[in-house]
């Protein structure tokens, strides 16, 4: 028999992503649930921390958070249930992996993944901007972060043609460039445009003009809703 349990009001649980935006590579989701006690200066949004500021960040608030988790979704689930809803798998991922439940739920953005079934009963609410206006987010932002980061340096060594230890899967030159040249990996998103198109012109024996074709499909794109 299964028993739900009711948090602690005073626990706050922040709750952020990290990789939504990038053509390769999982999506990563974290929940901090920091200790009042003992504060942690400088928690912001991970984006305006330089990479040692945000590892240094990272090591201190998992020495002394109440309670933190990390998860992700694959390259796999993105594909098959989109983004937006494989970036919610990772958040419920990592909420459950709290070892401490939470009685508030504060989520970067305008939406928060469903809370159905979750081992233990809270509110929640989703914040935009909250990774800089609340100190739990911006915590969960770096820890997402930072783990995404370590994740795809290890990647690199693996397919070390595409850089991902430099631009970690994002658009970059750099990376339009390897996937015009060698083509997308296990590790690249499908459904994402760029893949999809450097696969079909791979296929059609199109290589070297991704860029060509990506202005094309985006052009025709434009036309139809013109029309």
């Amino acid at each position: 028999m299964s028993v739900t349990r009711r948090a602690p009001t005073l626990f706050i649980a922040g709750v952020d992503e990290a990789g939504r935006g990038p053509l390769a590579g999982p999506v990563v989701a974290a929940a901090v649930i920091l200790d009042p006690g003992r504060r942690i200066r400088g928690i912001r949004d991970s984006k305006v921390l330089d990479p040692e500021e945000r590892e240094d960040l990272a090591i201190k608030i998992r020495e002394r958070a109440i309670a933190w988790s990390v998860a992700w979704a694959d390259v796999d689930e993105i594909d098959t249930l989109n983004i937006l809803q494989a970036t919610y798998l990772a958040m419920r991922r990592a909420l459950i992996g709290l070892r401490v439940p939470p009685g508030h739920v504060q989520v970067d953005g305008n939406r928060c993944p469903s809370m159905v079934a979750l081992p233990w009963e809270c509110t929640h609410e989703a914040i935009i901007d909250g990774d800089a206006l609340r100190t739990c987010i911006g915590a969960a932002s770096i820890l997402a972060k930072t783990t995404r980061d370590r994740m795809m340096i290890r990647l690199d060594t693996v397919f070390p043609q595409f850089g991902f230890a430099s631009h970690k899967g994002y658009s970059t030159p750099q990376h339009y460039e390897a996937l015009d040249e060698f083509g997308p990996t296990p590790i690249h998103r499908r459904s994402f445009e760029p893949v999809r198109v450097a696969h079909e012109a791979r296929a059609s024996g199109c290589k070297g003009r991704l860029r060509e074709l990506l202005e094309a499909a985006r052009a025709q794109r434009e036309a139809e809703v013109e029309t």
